[in-house]
């Protein structure tokens, strides 16, 4: 009797662990994010104290949450190894690398416009709207390019996260930083040109018009084009500073 007991509760600690899992890969559970106590998982998965301790106890094993002291359990960052390659250094630490950065998000965000707009939820598009609103509060007022970056980071995210393909939503968080730095950049060289901002403006309502009207195509099509123009200005103002550089060293004789 008791040998069956502890069966079942094995194999309840098992749909815990799978649950808590799905929560993760769906990104509804964070890296970094604390999980809610033993008492509330009890409640909300209608299962015994001993069944949510041993299915905690198999996501450590997993590698999938970490415990600490006083803390609790926090997802774990389940990328924090890539990132550290030599391969990501370079990425993050050669100015050359952004145009790379860019192409890939043209990629990546193109098809995550489209799946969202396809499969959003009238949750996701909440969230969506709710970024979307953040970054235009700050239209006009005086902001610094980092918070900017992070609101306009954050708007693409929301996108992706609607996308409802995890493995795509992984990837992009595993790339976090260096996606920030790329719209940091876009944002610390683009935003004080009236004509550029403005005709960012004027993309990011086309991406979020053509998602939360669930037009995929169209999407699709305005999360290239956005990311398109933004490589083009940037290379166009590197190109401009080039060419005052090589101007300035033939006024001094370099020529």
């Amino acid at each position: 009797m008791k040998d069956k007991l502890e069966i079942q509760n094995r194999q309840v600690a098992d749909v815990v662990a799978d649950r808590i899992e799905r929560l993760i890969i769906d990104n509804v559970l964070k890296a970094g994010q604390i999980l809610p106590s033993e008492r509330r998982l009890t409640e909300k998965f209608g299962v015994s104290r001993s069944a949510v301790r041993e299915g905690l106890k198999l996501l450590r094993a997993r590698g999938l949450i970490e415990t600490s002291q006083g803390k609790g359990s926090v997802v774990a960052n389940l990328m924090a190894k890539p990132v550290q390659t030599p391969m990501m250094h370079l990425l993050g630490s050669q100015p050359r690398t952004l145009y790379d950065l860019l192409e890939v998000r043209e990629l990546l965000e193109g098809e995550s416009a489209r799946l969202a707009a396809q499969r959003g939820t009238k949750a996701d598009f909440i969230l969506i709207t709710r970024r979307y609103e953040e970054l235009l509060a700050v239209h006009g007022q005086q902001t610094d390019a980092l918070t900017l970056a992070r609101l306009d980071h954050a708007f693409h995210l929301a996108i992706c996260e609607a996308s409802h393909n995890s493995v795509l939503v992984h990837t992009l968080n595993s790339l976090n930083d260096l996606l920030l730095s790329s719209v940091f950049a876009s944002v610390n060289n683009l935003y004080h040109r009236k004509a550029q901002k403005q005709q960012i403006d004027r993309q990011h309502a086309r991406l979020f018009n053509a998602v939360i009207g669930q037009l995929p195509a169209q999407a699709h099509k305005a999360a290239v084009n956005h990311i398109r123009s933004v490589r083009g200005n940037l290379k166009e103002i590197e190109q401009e500073e080039q060419r005052l550089v090589r101007a300035t060293l033939r006024l001094d004789g370099w020529d």
